[in-house]
């Protein structure tokens, strides 16, 4: 293991087997305390858990991200380590699939409040903390709807499209300050539990190269996180290489 001095956010960690769980055992790897956040005691203490016996250092806290008074609770636990905040991941993925006509204001609404809003709210209190430390990187996980909506997924691409330009006006804000504003783009399956257990045929046909790895994906996003400023990126695509676009 590394050893380094500062923490690092996961928002949205459920599965051992997942993107979230992935980054938070990368930072931890890197010798960063780790805050991680997700709705599910059981799968946070899990993860929490196996960076311990890893040699890491982590802490969990169950939050809802669409609540202002639970985000506003994380950050003061954050805050409470009185540490250095390197890097930082909103990695909420949540989707209902619906054909238009099916999807009722509820579904649009709880849509939009986890991909959307509750990204606006981890955001109003990371980038007054980055602020104060004139550094750090933050990444926005997004997806193929980022970028284009296709039925059955139209409510779910215009929170995801919503997510892209908040990152995109924070790259723009605050870059100058030297916080670093990252819009991740994942184009394709992961090679996680949720897959794996929703799609098992999908996911055996398409075999390992045809998915995303997720240490191949928590590379990418600590490889960015390095960058030097003089040549920043503030947005990428990541797919695997038969996947079409």
């Amino acid at each position: 293991m590394i050893t380094a001095s500062g923490s690092a956010i996961v928002v949205g960690v459920g599965p051992e087997r997942g993107l979230g769980a992935a980054l938070a055992r990368c930072f931890a790897e890197k010798g960063l305390h780790v805050f991680i956040a997700g709705r599910s005691e059981y799968k946070l203490q899990s993860v929490v858990k196996y960076i311990q016996q890893a040699g890491g250092s982590a802490t969990y806290v169950v939050a809802d991200i669409t609540s202002e008074t639970s985000v506003n609770l994380l950050f003061d636990i954050i805050q409470s380590r009185n540490d250095t905040i390197h890097v930082a991941a909103y990695n909420v993925d949540s989707n209902i699939p619906a054909y238009f006509l099916e999807t009722g204001v509820e579904t649009f609404t709880t849509l939009w409040q986890q991909n959307c809003l509750g990204a606006f709210l981890f955001a109003k209190q990371l980038m007054a903390l980055m602020q104060t430390q004139a550094q750090g990187t933050v990444f926005f996980t997004g997806a193929t709807g980022s970028l284009r909506a296709k039925p059955p997924f139209t409510a779910f691409a215009a929170a995801k499209a919503g997510l892209r330009a908040l990152a995109q006006g924070l790259a723009r804000e605050f870059s100058p300050q030297g916080i670093h504003v990252v819009h991740t783009i994942i184009d394709g399956v992961i090679d996680g539990e949720r897959a794996r257990l929703q799609f098992p045929e999908y996911v055996k046909t398409k075999g390992a190269d045809c998915l995303l790895q997720l240490e191949a994906i928590t590379q990418t996003y600590w490889a960015i996180h390095q960058q030097p400023r003089s040549a920043w990126t503030h947005e990428l695509d990541l797919r695997p290489f038969k996947e079409s676009f």
